[in-house]
C-alpha cells in the first residue's frame, strides 16, 4: 500500500512534484539527514519516526564503515512502503510508537521533526538518551518558529534555546548544529494551491478569533522573520 503522497507530515520523495513546496521541504529534510550522516560512526543507527524510510537508507549508505540502520515509525503503511522501497542489507524497519520503542542501545540516534508532535517531548528525549550508548551521538531537529497555529499536527513551538535545554538536561554535550531557513508564499498556502497544504489548519480566521493570543504571536513572528520558516538541527555527544 502506498502512503499518502499529499500528507503535510509524511514526506514521500516519489510523490513530490517538481517546483512545489514539497520539493523545497524534501531538500531541507535531505540536508538534515546528510548532516546527521556526516557525524555517524560505525555501528547501529536508530532513525526514530522515520516516515517513508528514505532518510534511514541515506544514513546507512553515507555512514563511514559498517553501519546498520533501523527505521521506526508508528504507521504500518509507512513502514510497509519503507520495506518495499528502501530496505537493503544494512537497513531495516519496525512498526512501533516512538515514545514506547525499546531496544539494545545504539551508537547514533536520529530524530528529525519529531519533538514538536509529541505531548511530552522532554520525556521522549530522555527516552532517547537511555537508548544511546556512552560516547554515542544524538541528532534532533525542530522548527524554531511559531507553527502550532497553522499546523494542527504540531503540539509545541520550539526555540533554539528550548531545544538545546533538552540536551543539557540530559547531560549531553553539543558538538555541531545546522540552521535552515525556508521562505514560503503565504497566498499559495492560504489558497491551498499545493496538495501538501490541504492539511493545514482549516478556517484560520475562526481559530484566531478563538485564540487571539496566537494571532498576536503570528503577527510578531511575521514582523520579525517575514514569510519564512526556520529549523535547527543539533548533534550532541553522550559522555
Amino acid at each position: 500500500m502506498d502512503p499518502n503522497f499529499d500528507s503535510l507530515e509524511r514526506l514521500v520523495p516519489d510523490g513530490v512534484q517538481p517546483g512545489t513546496l514539497g520539493t523545497e521541504t524534501l531538500l531541507l529534510h535531505l540536508a538534515r539527514y546528510e548532516f546527521a550522516a556526516s557525524l555517524l560512526k560505525p555501528g547501529r543507527v536508530l532513525d526514530i519516526a522515520c516516515g517513508a524510510g528514505y532518510g534511514t537508507q541515506l544514513l546507512a549508505r553515507r555512514g563511514q564503515g559498517s553501519v546498520e540502520a533501523v527505521g521506526v515509525d508508528i504507521s504500518p503503511v509507512a513502514i510497509d512502503y519503507a520495506k518495499q522501497r528502501y530496505s537493503d542489507a544494512r537497513t531495516s524497519f519496525v512498526v512501533a510508537e516512538a515514545t514506547a520503542y525499546r531496544a539494545d542501545p545504539f551508537d547514533t540516534i536520529v530524530s528529525l521533526e519529531t519533538l514538536e508532535h509529541l505531548a511530552e517531548p522532554a520525556r521522549f528525549f530522555s527516552g532517547l538518551f537511555l537508548l544511546l550508548k556512552p560516547g554515542g551521538t544524538l541528532v534532533a531537529s525542530v522548527p524554531t518558529i511559531l507553527s502550532t497555529d497553522v499546523n494542527p499536527h504540531h503540539l509545541h513551538d520550539f526555540s533554539e534555546a528550548s531545544l538545546r535545554r533538552l540536551g543539557a538536561a540530559n547531560g549531553l554535550v553539543e558538538v555541531s548544529c545546522l540552521r535552515q531557513r525556508q521562505p514560503f508564499r503565504p497566498v499559495s498556502l492560504l489558497l491551498r494551491r499545493e496538495a501538501r497544504s490541504k492539511n493545514l489548519r482549516a478556517n484560520l480566521p475562526s481559530y484566531y478569533l478563538r485564540h487571539p493570543r496566537m494571532l498576536l504571536c503570528r503577527a510578531w513572528s511575521t514582523a520579525r522573520h517575514g514569510f519564512s520558516n526556520s529549523y535547527l538541527t543539533v548533534a550532541w555527544r553522550r559522555a
